[in-house]
């Protein structure tokens, strides 16, 4: 039976948010006495909290960065740019080689995969520049960003070319930069011919007679990870790397499916990259028995290195509020299961109903081969 679009309803509209900074847990929960549905007091498991407002950052705050968040609420992009170049900078101080950030490029809910993938690959360069630009004011760094291919490079110095010019010691480069065979190059070639591939005005714009500190991946396809592992193991072998914004649970997910690369590109390489920023937004929906029948509610997976995993609750003026947290990094599923046991959605455990949603498998394949995997730097 369809369910009257009056029954669906935001969980944000019944729940309120109580914040502090004492050492009990800083997060409840409650129902509103005007709500259809009796949803029991609950108490979050995030203690030792603060708040991050949107100016702020960790160095900014006098606070332990390894200290996670309350609320976080960032107002524009700048402040996301910020935050991801501040924790990106803890990371290179401790010696981290292998990183990632990830974050949505655009306002909106819709992933690279299902939007305009121009509009998506230029708010994804523009944002890493931005991220460079701020990483420069922290410390000292030669960063190359590295494209798909020269086709990408080229339309990417021709559009930014201004911003490329403010960043001192920038530089550019791209998958092809990797020597390949001569059956692989010679199609490059015949593809190169045939795209006709002209010289790039902008070939040696941006050059340093020093090598790069920082290698930036940005706009890749599952079909370049391949590459891109054979990029770093050529010209980034004891470099920083820094995948930007490539979705990589996305890309995990076609690893190993016929035409992809096999799923030990993960287990070698994948496995190796810690995230230093990241925000994976969600929208859940939850049936229940009584009105209002339908319960939406928008959670996160989120991370601030050195700070803990940490899941979060969309809340109804746009932030999001600490439900739990973590050393090591939450599982999707395990998302998902905090942000019911704080909305007190949860089914009793180990009844039928919860067997009924939950399923037998509760784990996507790179979450559950842990024994595989050549490091667990990206769970931690």
């Amino acid at each position: 039976m369809a369910v009257p679009a009056a029954a669906v309803i935001s969980a944000a509209t019944f729940y309120s948010v109580e914040t502090c900074h004492q050492q009990s847990p800083c997060l409840s929960l409650s129902s509103l006495s005007t709500s259809p549905i009796k949803f029991s007091t609950v108490t979050a498991n995030c203690p030792n909290k603060r708040f991050l407002s949107a100016k702020a950052t960790k160095s900014e705050s006098g606070i332990s960065p390894k200290v996670g968040v309350a609320v976080y609420k960032p107002k524009s992009y700048e402040v996301l740019v910020s935050d991801a170049a501040t924790s990106l900078s803890y990371a290179l101080q401790e010696g981290k080689t292998r990183l990632e950030i990830e974050f949505p490029p655009l306002p909106s809910s819709m992933s690279s995969y299902k939007g305009s993938s121009d509009e998506f690959s230029d708010a994804n360069i523009q944002l890493a520049l931005a991220v460079v630009r701020k990483l420069l004011e922290k410390q000292e760094t030669r960063a190359c960003i590295v494209f798909p291919d020269k086709p990408e490079k080229r339309r990417a110095s021709e559009l930014f070319r201004a911003a490329l010019d403010s960043i001192d010691g920038i530089t550019i480069g791209s998958l092809d930069d990797v020597p390949s065979g001569p059956v692989a190059s010679f199609f490059k070639s015949l593809g190169d011919t045939l795209n006709f591939d002209f010289v790039d005005e902008n070939e040696d714009r941006w050059k340093s007679e020093k090598p790069p500190s920082l290698y930036v991946f940005i706009n890749c396809s599952t079909s370049d990870l391949p590459v891109v592992e054979k990029y770093v193991e050529k010209f980034a072998s004891s470099t920083p790397t820094l995948l930007f914004n490539l979705e990589l649970d996305t890309l995990r997910a076609d690893l190993g499916i016929l035409g992809f690369p096999s799923r030990d590109l993960h287990y070698r390489f994948l496995s190796q990259f810690v995230p230093v920023f990241y925000i994976r937004t969600r929208e859940y929906a939850k049936t229940v028995a009584v009105a209002p029948y339908v319960v939406n509610y928008d959670g996160a997976l989120f991370r601030q290195y050195p700070g803990p995993w940490q899941v979060m609750l969309k809340q109804g003026d746009g932030s999001y509020a600490c439900v739990a947290e973590s050393t090591s990094r939450f599982t999707l599923f395990e998302t998902k299961e905090e942000l019911l046991r704080v909305l007190g959605l949860k089914e009793e455990e180990g009844s039928s109903l919860e067997f009924l949603r939950r399923g037998y498998k509760n784990a996507t394949w790179w979450e559950e081969d842990v024994e595989t995997e050549a490091s667990s730097e990206w769970r931690n």
